[in-house]
């Protein structure tokens, strides 16, 4: 299982970047070079732009995407912030609202998801269902996603001190060794969950009322203002791959794999299926693939500032996102839901 944070803080100084050229794509000559700086590493959450890639969807955009992998030596917001990559994608929508909060000049310009895969895995001998399941329960959470366990007890006015929390990585040994009655992680990771050998009781962040954006592509301010085109390119581009992503999963799967060889098909396939159940929507169907909620993000910034989390003061809605982006594509970017 390839670990996937929820939540990564931005640093005021960039972090050395590895570079990783993918094989295949269709750099030309005359073409604009971009560089895409993942939060992580590459996963079938990026099936978007291999496609996209492979496919030569950038190529007609007269651009040549490489697509940089991140990691936890990594602080992609900070390379991003710096110019060294022109375009960036996290985890998680948080990421860019702690970034804003300590005027790190980034936007989010479109998401890649319209609802997060985070979930709290349980078992059926000790199911958890709802919140209030987990009064006198073990829930085993990664360090950084701590917060939201916090947000979602304060949501539902449990007090914190009514959970047991046990900080584990990411694998779901915990819960089927009895050291934890739940894990987290992502409805995509269907190896992990596969190992389970029995079908989990699954609680989803944003069912229970916590809800965030996941896979959040940004930029500069300054990128955003002076290269709205480049931008837009880019967009209609990677909406194109998750479109075809949607029509044809098994031949994208065989895409991903020709990016990335070293990745098992059948379970990115498997993976691939479950997160395209989260890209696409009513609202994609009304306003294309990418779009946004504002009011969603504003909910985020007000529960993260009322958890305290924003040392520097709650950022504006308008220094966390844009719709320039969107506005501009949304002609172009396919209607599915």
């Amino acid at each position: 299982m390839r670990r996937r944070t929820v939540f990564t803080g931005a640093a005021a100084t960039a972090a050395a970047a590895a570079t990783l050229l993918p094989s295949g794509g269709f750099a030309q000559a005359k073409t604009q070079t971009i560089n895409m700086q993942l939060g992580w590493l590459a996963s079938n959450n990026n099936i978007g732009e291999v496609v996209a890639k492979q496919l030569g969807y950038f190529e007609e955009e007269k651009l040549s995407v490489a697509i940089q992998p991140g990691g936890p030596s990594i602080d992609g917001v900070a390379i991003v912030a710096s110019g060294r990559c022109e375009i960036g994608q996290v985890s998680s929508s948080p990421s860019l609202m702690l970034a804003a909060s300590q005027k790190i000049p980034v936007k989010c310009f479109a998401t890649g998801l319209q609802q997060h895969p985070y979930t709290f895995f349980s078992l059926e001998k000790k199911p958890i269902r709802a919140p209030q399941d987990m009064v006198g329960k073990k829930i085993g959470i990664q360090a950084t996603g701590k917060i939201l366990l916090t947000a979602l007890l304060k949501k539902h006015k449990i007090p914190e001190k009514d959970v047991e929390v046990v900080v584990i990585g990411s694998d779901f040994a915990p819960l089927l060794t009895g050291q934890t009655d739940a894990v987290t992680g992502w409805l995509t990771s269907t190896t992990a969950i596969k190992a389970l050998g029995q079908p989990p009781v699954t609680l989803r962040l944003w069912d229970a009322g916590v809800q965030l954006y996941a896979l959040p592509l940004y930029a500069t301010k300054d990128t955003i203002e002076k290269k709205p085109q480049m931008l837009a390119g880019f967009l209609k581009a990677m909406a194109r791959g998750y479109a075809y992503a949607q029509k044809e999963p098994e031949k994208a799967a065989d895409l991903l794999i020709k990016e990335y060889p070293n990745f098992k098909r059948d379970d990115e396939l498997a993976g691939l299926k479950v997160l395209l159940s989260f890209a696409f929507n009513a609202n994609t169907k009304t306003n294309g693939w990418g779009a946004f909620d504002p009011a969603v993000w504003q909910d985020q910034i007000t529960l993260y500032d009322e958890l305290k989390q924003f040392t520097a003061g709650a950022p504006k809605l308008d220094d966390v996102i844009t719709t320039s982006i969107l506005d501009a594509t949304k002609d172009a970017r396919p209607k599915l839901g």
